[in-house]
């Protein structure tokens, strides 16, 4: 699975966030973007994932030319948002088969490590990390080829942060991933390729030394 986009056009109150910006990841790769708050990162994920309507996109999926509002559609590219998105009320347990009909595919996200200890919850007693953790859990299980995570490891417990890692490791076998997030260690733990959005560009970066060459991290 291929996903190429460039063209990637979209201002903000006259402020140009995203300047012919281009994006390619492949399936056996995670791909990393690192940015600034208000660098224009979360909007180019929700752009495509076909939420957010930019001002000009040219996208393919496996090259074959798509609009972004196709790929949830087709169910191309799962999500996970910055924002929460389970119900609070509802035990863990209970949501894993509003997104899973198959039994093999819940006993995944049942026996994925630590979930004994968090399935009987509502989810408005699990910490910020647990459910953060349910959310990725779920949303990384999908079928979809294409999964796009903006900040995976915020807010994870220590506990919790390398069982995500390996967990991505994992999914990249036979997912393109791309992630963003400010926990640039974690992320450069598990990424392939590096990016940073600067000036509306998707520059090529390959360690931290191009982050702080960046302006992203201070100087030491």
């Amino acid at each position: 699975m291929t996903l190429f986009a460039n063209t990637i056009n979209h201002s903000f109150k006259n402020n140009r966030i995203l300047d012919s910006a281009e994006l390619t990841c492949n399936s056996g790769e995670i791909t990393a973007i690192f940015g600034r708050n208000g660098s224009g990162k979360s909007t180019l994920m929700k752009i495509l994932f076909g939420t957010q309507t930019p001002e000009s996109i040219y996208l393919e999926i496996n090259n074959v030319p798509t609009d972004p509002i196709n790929v949830r559609r087709d169910k191309l590219i799962a999500f996970l948002p910055q924002q929460t998105f389970l119900p609070l009320n509802t035990r863990v347990r209970d949501i894993i088969p509003i997104y899973f009909d198959e039994s093999d595919q819940q006993n995944e996200i049942f026996y994925a490590p630590r979930m004994a200890s968090i399935e009987r919850k509502l989810v408005k007693n699990l910490s910020m990390g647990e459910r953060r953790y349910v959310e990725l859990l779920l949303v990384s299980h999908l079928d979809h080829p294409i999964v796009i995570l903006d900040e995976p490891f915020s807010m994870i417990e220590p506990m919790y942060k390398g069982i995500v890692a390996s967990l991505l490791l994992e999914l990249k076998s036979h997912k393109c991933i791309i992630i963003t997030d400010h926990y640039y260690k974690d992320v450069l733990s598990v990424s392939d390729k590096n990016l940073i959005l600067k000036d509306g560009k998707l520059i090529s970066i390959k360690n931290s030394a191009d982050l702080r060459r960046q302006g992203y991290l201070s100087s030491e």
